[in-house]
Parts: structure tokens; C-alpha cells; sequence
């Protein structure tokens, strides 16, 4: 398996590293435990509710609701695939005792019920205990890879969201990045992030910027077409989409398939305009992305430049971040190539690059 860091680069024997902003994790915090309210309960049921949430000592409980999980009709199955993700739910200790109960291989057959409602129950039961750590390994072996996967093609709203919310807790263990990619996660994962509502875009987004840190999960990506989605997410800052959408583009230009594509769909404009008009963070990813972009290419240097990068770019290296002046000093040094005319040199008052040393040849 072929892991890339997308935060080193290189270039004329310096290295510098650290080049996205490191707060990709704040960009990526939000996809955690199910969200509450999305179980309707009968009255009937409430005091058993009530006690599955509240109970230390539950283990007898969680013995019945595996039993069911196992035996029950239908209506006793959800019952306890709902008991179970609310025990889960909150309480870290509750998950492991659980899955210690045998609680995941019933959950995972649910997986595949016809049922779209105990589908969406087990999906979201199987999230919640992937959260504690030591689960995931578990939750892998007992074949919940393909089911998640199916649920992430067939399943409800809700269930596809919870499955992509999963299966990026799964990724967690680097194992098993490939097999999520082979079993058919990242064409659904893109569909997602196309036609998915907000919360849908968001799962899926993290989920795919924790699998493509592969190689080859950023070659499926590419040709699934997840440059349409994230060019457009970028482009809309309306969306509450840009942050994550670069983050996830950031981890696949690395690959030349990923930069042609990006290209093509017209992504280098809408960097340049996140460079002029976004948030430090953005502006700070966004160089970075076009430093890639540019590496090596001095096709792509020129379609930068004629998209107006330059005076923005040498904004940011006046009144950016430190982290910002960095990328730009890179980006500086790999347009320094005589055969573009690319100078740069400082004002004559010395606090920065000339405008008109930028634009060179332009």
C-alpha cells in the first residue's frame, strides 16, 4: 500500500513541510456519533429507552438485545439495533462491552435485511461502536466492509451518511484504506458528495480525504469524477463546502491524473479566486494545491499566471500568514525559471516582491 504525505514538498534540494495549514482536523472534526432525534420512539417503548441510555449496570440488557438482534421478528430486531446505538451513543465503556458481548456480528447481518429501516438502525449501531478504537479491527473481520458499502449504494439518507461516517472510522486503521477502496466505496462516496444533502457532502468529503491518502484510492477518486463536485464546491462559498473540498483536492493532486482533471474542469480559476477573496486557511490551501499543480509544468505555470495569480499572490506574501509567506517563497522559487521570464525581486523599499517583477512575460 503506497501512503503519501501531501503536506512535504520539495523543491531545488530544500524541503519544507508542513505545507497545508495544519488544521485540516478542525476542517474534519464534525463526523463522529449519530445524530440524536433521528429514532421515533412509541410511548410503550420509552421506559426501556430510558433505561438502555441510563443503566451502569446493563449487562443483562445487553445480553437480551443481542438475543434479539439474533432471533427476533423484525420489529424486536430494530428495537435492539436502536437500544444497542443508543447505548453506544454516548458512553465509551458501553461500546467495548458491546462488542464483547458479540453485539457486531448480528449488527453487520442486518446490514444486508431488506428492511431499510433496520438497515439504517444497524448501520448507525455499527458506527457508533466503531468510534472506541478497539472495535474497528473487529467490526473489519467480521465483514462489514461490503455491507457498509451496499448500504452507501442502496440504503436511506440517514443510513448513507452513518455508512460513510463508518467506513472513514474503519479507514482509521490503515489496513484497511485498500480494502474500503476495492469493495467499491469511492465511486459512492463521490456520488454522495455530488447529491447528497449537507451533512451527506460533509461525510462523505471526510471519508474520502482519510482514503485517498492511498495511491491508489486517489486513482479511483479521479476517475469516478470527484473533480466536478469538489471545482464546484470550491466555487460555491455558500456551500460551507470549501474548506473540505480543498483539503480533499489537496490530498489528490499528488497524482498526475487528479492535476490533469483539475485542469480540465476548470479548478485553476477558482483557486486563484479562493487566493483573492477566501480565508486565510483557504488561501493558504490553495497555494499549496497550485504549487502541485505547478510542479514540473510549465503549462500550468503560464495558465496560472494568466488567470490573474500573481497580484494576489503577492498580497498574500505582504500580509499573510507565516505559514502562507512560506507557500508563496516556494511558489516563488519554482516560477524563477528564465525560459518563462518569471522574476522576482524586491521593492525598492525592500518589503516585497514587485508586482511588475511578478508579471514578467504577462
Amino acid at each position: 500500500m503506497e501512503m503519501e504525505n501531501p503536506a512535504d514538498f520539495s523543491y531545488l534540494g530544500r524541503n519544507f513541510s508542513d505545507l497545508s495549514n495544519g488544521e485540516h482536523s478542525s476542517a474534519f472534526s464534525d463526523c463522529n456519533s449519530d445524530r440524536s432525534g433521528e429514532f421515533q420512539t412509541a410511548s410503550s417503548q420509552s421506559r426501556r429507552l430510558l433505561i438502555s441510555c441510563t443503566s451502569d449496570n446493563s449487562d443483562d440488557l445487553i445480553r437480551q438485545l443481542i438475543a434479539d438482534l439474533e432471533a427476533g421478528s423484525i420489529e424486536e430486531q430494530k428495537q435492539a439495533a436502536m437500544e444497542i446505538r443508543l447505548l453506544a451513543k454516548n458512553k465509551s465503556e458501553n461500546r467495548l462491552k458491546i462488542a464483547r458481548a458479540g453485539a457486531i456480528k448480528p449488527l453487520v447481518s442486518l446490514l444486508s435485511c431488506s428492511d431499510l429501516q433496520l438497515q439504517e438502525y444497524g448501520v448507525t449501531a455499527i458506527l457508533n461502536l466503531s468510534l472506541c478504537d478497539e472495535n474497528k479491527e473487529l467490526i473489519a473481520s467480521s465483514g462489514a466492509i461490503k455491507p457498509l458499502v451496499r448500504s452507501l449504494k442502496t440504503g436511506t439518507p440517514t443510513a448513507k451518511e452513518n455508512a460513510a461516517c463508518a467506513l472513514l472510522r474503519l479507514s482509521q486503521i490503515e489496513e484497511n484504506k485498500v480494502a474500503i477502496g476495492r469493495s467499491g466505496a469511492i465511486p459512492l462516496l463521490v456520488n454522495l458528495l455530488e447529491s447528497g444533502g449537507f451533512r451527506g457532502k460533509k461525510d462523505a468529503s471526510t471519508a474520502l480525504y482519510s482514503l485517498c491518502s492511498v495511491k491508489e484510492n486517489k486513482i479511483r477518486a479521479v476517475q469516478s469524477g470527484i473533480m466536478k463536485p469538489l471545482v464546484e464546491l470550491m466555487a460555491d462559498f455558500g456551500s460551507n463546502m470549501v474548506d473540505k473540498s480543498a483539503y480533499v483536492l489537496s490530498v489528490l493532486v499528488s497524482v498526475p491524473e487528479a492535476r490533469a482533471a483539475l485542469v480540465e474542469e476548470g479548478g485553476i480559476p477558482v483557486l486563484v479566486e479562493i487566493i483573492e477573496v477566501g480565508s486565510q486557511r483557504q488561501k493558504e490551501i490553495s497555494v499549496a494545491i497550485l504549487l502541485q499543480i505547478c510542479e514540473n509544468s510549465a503549462v500550468h505555470r503560464n495558465m496560472v499566471a494568466r488567470e490573474g495569480a500573481i497580484p494576489p499572490l503577492v498580497a498574500l506574501s505582504q500580509s499573510g500568514t507565516n505559514r502562507a509567506k512560506q507557500k508563496v517563497s516556494i511558489f516563488r522559487l519554482q516560477n524563477n525559471n528564465p525560459s518563462l521570464r518569471f522574476l522576482w525581486s524586491s521593492r525598492s523599499t525592500g518589503r516585497g516582491p514587485s508586482l511588475m517583477t511578478w508579471c514578467g512575460l504577462f
